[in-house]
């Protein structure tokens, strides 16, 4: 794996406005599909860590309890600043959305009757949706020449999406399978 969490980054320190700034506008642009606004802050604009690194930086932090991203604020900014890195990411990631979430929880419940509400929330949803597919094909993108990692992606998918297995059997059973092919794929190449 690229991403080692303890090494930072060459080139000027990354400051704790900076972590908690970025961090603030993933979760402002990316509200309730924060993985797309994530990637693209972190690797195209802020070039804290590559395609590849951001890649498995994710992958290590969907073996995490909790929110992908949220994880990842909290890797990220320990790798670039240590603990007050990751507390600065992760004050940014939530403070905004907790706020604006608990009010709109309180409208929705109180007008969860109205028609055009539904409406709204189905259109809203497919959009997502469509943001999620977005977001994995860009991930698939470090590993278009890597045939074992296509793969296990594709092995991933029919489970999730067409077998409807539940994520964590599809995670057991795929991860050291994947990890198993990576070392031996490892050892043939050296």
């Amino acid at each position: 794996m690229a991403y080692v969490l303890n090494e930072a980054p060459a080139g000027p320190r990354v400051t704790l406005p900076a972590l908690f700034t970025t961090f603030l506008k993933v979760s402002l642009f990316g509200f309730g599909g924060p993985i797309v606004w994530a990637r693209r802050f972190i690797v195209e604009q802020q070039h804290w860590l590559t395609d590849q690194e951001f890649a498995d930086l994710l992958s290590l932090c969907q073996f995490l309890p909790g929110p992908n991203v949220a994880s990842i604020t909290v890797c990220l900014g320990s790798k670039l600043r240590g603990p007050a890195g990751a507390a600065a990411g992760l004050a940014g990631f939530i403070v905004i959305p907790w706020s604006i979430g608990f009010g709109l929880g309180a409208l929705l419940l109180h007008f969860a009757g109205v028609g055009g509400l539904r409406n709204t929330l189905h259109g809203v949803s497919a959009v997502g949706a469509g943001l999620i597919i977005a977001t994995g094909l860009r991930l698939l993108t470090p590993h278009r020449t890597r045939p074992m990692a296509l793969l296990f992606a594709a092995l991933a998918f029919v489970g999730l999406a067409i077998a409807k297995l539940p994520l964590l059997l599809v995670v057991t059973a795929l991860a050291p399978l994947s990890i198993a092919a990576a070392l031996t794929e490892r050892a043939i190449l050296r």
